[in-house]
């Protein structure tokens, strides 16, 4: 183990395959990473499960149907966000585009819209409903983005800092960059501890807290703008982590957990999850 990571948590995979993992802290950059990492070519299995609700339309029950919901809301959300950040509309990469919602909800807006997404039961969702795919992102130019978009995928991205890379040689000088990303320092992740559903291991291999995410992008030509709170996602993961902890989603408790979480984020700002935008500081050529 390498001599600046110290052990933090055992924490086990409650949603598809029931085995244990390490959380390990990187007390250099104040981040966790999930170990062992599976490899490239056993990642997918951990996401083979009807009940990952990014890679699915599905409304089946209650939870799914107020996921929807909110989901709804936050597209908006992102929306006027991306719609404050320059100018005008411009190009816009979407990684990690999931079923195509935010994709599609920038393109009815008037951007030029293409996703990135490797799951491909939720990119043929997504191009069912009229969004546009590369492979990856050696397919794309450098600098032909005014806006990347991450919503909830960087903690899923095995090696963060070529991540981080890429976006720098795609977007435009000036362009912007938008993360999103769970806060392991928020409060319903102290609270439920090894069942708090945002460590959702081994798909999310990196865990990041504010310190760490601008300390790895201001390394890559970026300058971080503002960093917002993403209130809904407190209630959302309580939900979840009372599922894996009590074996039944206690709506009302998660609420309760949910609403401390965001008065706790209030005083400290270590909310459930946080967007982060950051500008490129490229020099134009």
């Amino acid at each position: 183990m390498e001599p600046n990571l110290t052990h933090y948590l055992s924490v086990k995979d409650h949603s598809v395959s029931g085995e244990t993992f390490e959380l390990w802290r990187d007390d250099s950059l104040d981040m966790l990473v999930t170990l062992p990492k599976p490899q490239p070519e056993q990642l997918g299995r951990y996401y083979e499960s009807e009940d990952y609700i990014s890679h699915t339309d599905a409304k089946r029950s209650l939870f799914e149907k107020a996921y929807h919901v909110v989901k709804s809301i936050a597209l908006q959300n992102k929306l006027s966000l991306i719609n404050a950040l320059g100018k005008s509309k411009g190009r816009l990469l979407d990684i990690g585009a999931g079923t195509g919602e935010f994709l599609l909800t920038a393109k009815k807006n008037g951007w030029d819209v293409v996703g990135i997404e490797p799951n491909a039961k939720a990119k043929n969702t997504a191009i069912a409903k009229g969004a546009q795919f590369v492979n990856a992102e050696s397919d794309l130019d450098d600098g032909d983005f005014d806006i990347i978009s991450m919503w909830h995928v960087l903690e899923h991205v095995p090696d963060v800092e070529r991540q981080i890379s890429d976006l720098s040689r795609l977007v435009k000088p000036n362009g912007a960059v938008v993360i999103a990303v769970p806060n392991f320092k928020s409060f319903d992740a102290a609270y439920y501890g090894e069942y708090w559903a945002a460590f959702d291991v081994p798909r999310h291999l990196t865990h990041f807290s504010k310190t760490a995410v601008k300390g790895l992008f201001e390394t890559q030509e970026f300058r971080l703008e503002k960093i917002l709170p993403m209130k809904f996602d407190a209630f959302y993961v309580s939900l979840l982590s009372e599922k894996y902890k009590t074996g039944s989603m206690n709506f009302f408790k998660a609420f309760l957990i949910g609403l401390r979480s965001n008065r706790h984020a209030k005083r400290n700002f270590e909310f459930s999850s946080h967007i982060y935008v950051f500008r490129s500081t490229k020099k134009q050529n």
